[in-house]
């Protein structure tokens, strides 16, 4: 498989080696915005958010699929995209691990509708995310993540939360706090707190091995797909199967 990378940084570069340990050909790697020199099989998007609106046009004008692995960037670039002709991958992050999580925060979500009650009760949902203090947006897109996925559980079970905020706690949003400094590759907790008890779930990147990994399993999926996907959709067909026959 040919692989287009946009972006040499940490993440382009992880995937560059990963790729080649795995018998791919990195067709080019662009540190700037500019014409690719030729058409891979699959392209990655590992830039800067003012970077992805020109790769999808050039997606769509070339027909490459394109993972984006890009985060802080304007999601309207998207509009229309299921009738491109052309596969799309959005992912704020290439963990498994992180897409079990989404898992967990939807029950999560939906616990918390059950320990608030039918008056709203005294359940709070929130996010803790720590990265390296190099990271230019806060909250991070996976923080953003899973906090849509705690507000669909809750919604899902009959409570009121409908979005999410940062800084002061405000009634049904999920409190996101952020952190950057040090060299943190990525950490990410959901809380539940309530007068009777807290639930903790979290998940810690210890290598960025694991995002190239995620990513070049992401690669190889799309290349002869077409549409709009997001990393869930690759993700459900390998951890879903482990919530299917009852539990069993």
């Amino acid at each position: 498989m040919r692989i287009g990378l946009f972006g040499a940084g940490r993440l382009g570069s992880a995937v560059m080696a990963a790729a080649e340990e795995a018998g791919h050909e990195i067709a080019w790697a662009l540190e700037n915005p500019g014409d690719p020199p030729s058409l891979p099989d699959v392209a990655l998007d590992a830039s800067h958010a003012s970077g992805v609106a020109a790769h999808l046009a050039w997606a769509r004008k070339t027909g490459c699929p394109l993972v984006i692995g890009a985060t802080g960037w304007d999601r309207s670039a998207l509009d229309g995209a299921e009738g491109w002709g052309v596969g799309v991958m959005v992912s704020p992050n290439f963990s498994l691990g992180v897409a079990f999580m989404r898992r967990a925060a939807l029950a999560l979500g939906r616990f918390a509708a059950l320990e608030g009650g039918p008056d709203g009760g005294d359940a709070d949902l929130a996010i803790l995310e720590r990265h390296h203090n190099r990271k230019l947006d806060a909250p991070s897109g996976t923080a953003k993540f899973l906090a849509d996925a705690l507000v669909q559980g809750d919604r899902a079970g009959g409570g009121d939360y409908d979005g999410w905020c940062s800084g002061a706690a405000v009634r049904g949003k999920v409190n996101v706090a952020s952190i950057r400094a040090g060299d943190e590759v990525g950490y990410h907790e959901l809380r539940l707190e309530s007068a009777a008890e807290t639930l903790v779930f979290s998940h810690q990147a210890r290598s960025r091995a694991i995002f190239a990994s995620g990513a070049l399993r992401a690669l190889e999926w799309m290349r002869d797909r077409k549409g709009l996907y997001s990393f869930d959709d690759f993700a459900a067909s390998l951890i879903n199967p482990l919530f299917d026959n009852g539990g069993r």
